[in-house]
């Protein structure tokens, strides 16, 4: 049985004082719905149409709830099957007694853009989206939404919109905006065909048997991970390497290529099942009870019957200031960012989650971030796994069997192991999160049997993204979930050598030179004098071996024993620079090989995929070309690298090599290469005409403040921790 909605309560009603509207919109409208059934088919559950022009006149004359559905572009993977929600989401809306519409916004994938000029228009297109949505809902006057949640920027482009326009019509003394999110369904990983793993074995013994076993072991290291486009990233170097070492010929590197290209994705599309930026905001936006549990995590297209689970919750909703979506997000906003952290989410959110607190209307900062990730320690309780079968799929099948609620199960485990939660906040299911978890059954994580992606029982004390001070720069992030703990020791405290790159294209071309190690050996890049003061620092039993070693002999010894620490800096590649493109491909190319990824940081004023994994610092402030320290770093120099005390330090060289480590980043020094920082500056300046000028990002804050434009930072003036309103039963104990 269909929920009625109430009329809105608003006395601004331009389809009433303006009849223009009412004789452009009831054609759309009607021509929606026809369509909608037409879509469905058998399917189609109803009664006969009764969407007459003169019935849709009517609900706009009279103020019905108009409710836009805002779907995705069909060239993203995410966005293949709206055709079929949004029909099933039209027919609702009328059976409600509410007015349909539909329209979609171009949804950048940042797969595709990968290593290419597409990614410095990726982050862009997150506001560009906010600010399209923003203009549609306000130029056509719509008083919610039911909004088809894609992947990459889209999700919390869409979330910034909607918390805006809610701040503004507030502000305007009209009625609250409200939304409920329904996540693209999960896209089935890819499995490698058989006549293909075969061939890709029979290459690993080649490799082994000519003496190439760094190879035979990165090559293995792939074949074991579910087959998805990012994985292809690290074949893709891998293939590479042996194509150079004359393991195969190009004509079989591409062979291959094709192969596992066409093996990745299910022909429904849905999110990618990796814990990406796609996944980690379908678990942000259910964190800020933006989504309905019927829609969270589903394995198919959602059914008509849970599209209007969602949709009926809105006759509770509307008129509400409380489910306005600028005051779900505000309320939400601690539970949005544990979530996050428990469940090891994309380095990419710290700027987004910032970006929508902004957008709705809230002072908010990396620095609030933090303060709410660490005033309580945050357990790793998901034991997610791309090679142990426990990816995103996996857990959307334990949701729908029923074994598992996702992030009702994953907020229950939080509060069990003493981590504070707002569940009085309201969420979209028109319940708060108290009323939610009140339902018990398939509630805790033990209930799922065979392997579980959220614990009970955490991994380890820590997870999330934590954000990293020091000498040279204002803030950067490192995502310390994405770090195996021995790996998390294995750069912890250590000595790293600097080797500089200017942008992200100079340092891929080297990190997929199989003899990069060599060169730097031969070329002597690191002085002899620093490289034996880092053993000593790092490990002092090997430099009382080593220490009387020659430099060749010193500098192998070293990269093979994991001893020599490289901090691979990537500059030049911040929102201004270059619309601060993604540092996934040469991570990928780090984490492809065999030595590399023992010795190898690589830290950016760039940004990180949240399929990043491993030492991956980024989102530096300030950027280089806004003069941060580091565009001032040069090959040779010698980082301190504090990852639990969340630090890194410029080592001062000189009295490094005297045997004593001190910290300073001195003016002394900033004098001595300005001229060398303004040299690339110019370098940066014409670098950046290859970015459309129409979407450069000037007059934007920095990564710590969001990305956002000034003019939607100065506006933001409320505190989230007081300017909201919370369910009048149960005041939450802040």
């Amino acid at each position: 049985m269909s929920k009625l909605y109430p009329l809105i309560e608003n006395s601004v009603n331009p389809y009433r004082d303006n009849v223009q509207g009412k004789a452009n919109e009831p054609i759309t409208v009607a021509g929606l719905l026809d369509r909608s059934k037409q879509i469905l088919g058998p399917t189609y559950e109803g009664g006969k149409p009764d969407w007459t022009l003169e019935e849709i006149y009517m609900r706009l004359e009279n103020n019905a709830p108009r409710i836009a559905i805002i779907g995705g572009s069909s060239d993203h993977p995410a966005h293949i099957m709206d055709f079929q929600t949004s029909a099933r989401a039209a027919i609702r809306i009328w059976q409600n007694g509410g007015v349909p519409f539909y329209f979609s916004t171009p949804v950048m994938c940042d797969g595709t853009a990968q290593s290419n000029q597409g990614m410095s228009y990726s982050l862009q297109s997150r506001n560009a989206v906010a600010q399209m949505i923003v203009n549609q809902l306000e130029a056509h006057s719509y008083h919610g939404a039911f909004v088809i949640q894609g992947c990459d920027k889209q999700p919390l482009g869409v979330v910034s919109a909607l918390g805006h326009l809610d701040r503004l019509r507030r502000s305007r003394g009209e009625a609250p905006f409200f939304a409920t999110f329904a996540p693209a369904h999960v896209l089935e990983g890819g499995s490698i065909p058989d006549d293909v793993a075969d061939e890709l074995e029979s290459l690993a013994k080649k490799a082994e048997e000519q003496g190439a076993e760094d190879i035979a072991v990165d090559l293995r290291d792939t074949m074991a991970y579910i087959l998805q486009c990012s994985s292809n990233t690290a074949f893709q170097g891998v293939l590479e390497r042996a194509y150079e070492r004359e393991l195969i010929t190009k004509g079989e590197h591409k062979y291959y290529e094709m192969r596992l290209a066409v093996a990745t994705c299910d022909g429904q599309g849905g999110v990618c099942a990796f814990n990406g930026t796609g996944n980690s905001s379908r678990h942000l936006v259910a964190g800020m009870g933006l989504v309905h549990p019927a829609l969270e995590l589903l394995t198919d297209p959602p059914t008509q019957r849970q599209v209007n689970a969602a949709l009926d919750s809105f006759a509770t909703m509307i008129n509400e200031e409380k489910y306005g979506v600028s005051n779900i997000i505000a309320t939400n906003i601690r539970n949005a960012i544990r979530i996050h952290s428990a469940s090891g989410g994309s380095t990419n959110l710290m700027m987004h989650i910032v970006a929508g607190m902004l957008y709705a209307g809230y002072k908010f900062s990396l620095w609030d971030l933090d303060e709410i990730h660490h005033s309580y320690p945050i357990p790793d309780l998901f034991d997610y796994s791309l090679t142990e079968g426990r990816d995103i799929y996996s857990l959307a099948m334990q949701c729908c069997s029923g074994t598992s609620r996702g992030m009702e199960s994953l907020t229950h485990e939080l509060l069990e192991n003493g981590v504070p939660m707002d569940i009085d906040a309201p969420t979209v299911a028109a319940a708060t999160w108290r009323e939610r978890l009140e339902v018990k059954k398939s509630l805790k994580a033990t209930n799922v049997k065979e392997n579980p992606v959220i614990l009970s029982e955490p991994r380890r004390s820590f997870s999330g993204v934590d954000v990293l001070q020091g000498n040279f720069f204002e803030s950067a992030v490192v995502k310390i979930s994405g770090m195996p703990t021995p790996q998390v020791d294995q750069f912890d405290k250590k000595l790293a050598l600097v080797l500089y790159f200017e942008n992200e294209v100079d340092a891929n071309r080297s990190l997929l030179d199989s003899s990069l190690l060599i060169r730097l050996r031969e070329e002597k890049v690191f002085a002899h004098d620093r490289l034996l003061e880092t053993l000593k620092y790092n490990d002092k039993s090997a430099w009382e071996r080593l220490k009387d070693e020659g430099y060749d002999t010193l500098f192998d010894a070293m990269a093979e024993e994991g001893i020599m620490k490289i901090a691979v800096i990537i500059a030049g590649q911040g929102p201004v620079a270059f619309g601060m493109p993604e540092m996934f491909t040469p991570m990928q190319h780090i984490n492809a090989n065999r030595t590399m990824k023992k010795l190898a940081t690589i830290i950016s004023d760039g940004r990180y995929s949240g399929v990043t994994y491993g030492a991956a610092i980024g989102h530096m402030t300030p950027e280089a070309f806004h003069g941060g320290g580091i565009g001032y770093l040069q090959t040779g120099d010698v980082l301190y690298i504090g990852l639990r005390e969340r630090r890194i330090e410029f080592v001062d060289a000189n009295k490094l090599v005297s045997g004593e480590v001190v910290y300073d980043f001195s003016d002394e020094l900033l004098q001595e290469r300005n001229g060398l920082a303004e040299e690339r500056k110019r370098r940066m300046k014409d670098r950046q005409k290859l970015v459309a000028a129409s979407n450069r990002m000037y007059g934007h804050t920095d990564a710590a403040n969001g990305v956002v434009p000034l003019a939607v930072s100065d506006d933001a003036q409320l505190d989230y921790k007081s300017d909201i309103l919370l369910d009048e039963k149960n005041p939450a104990a802040r």
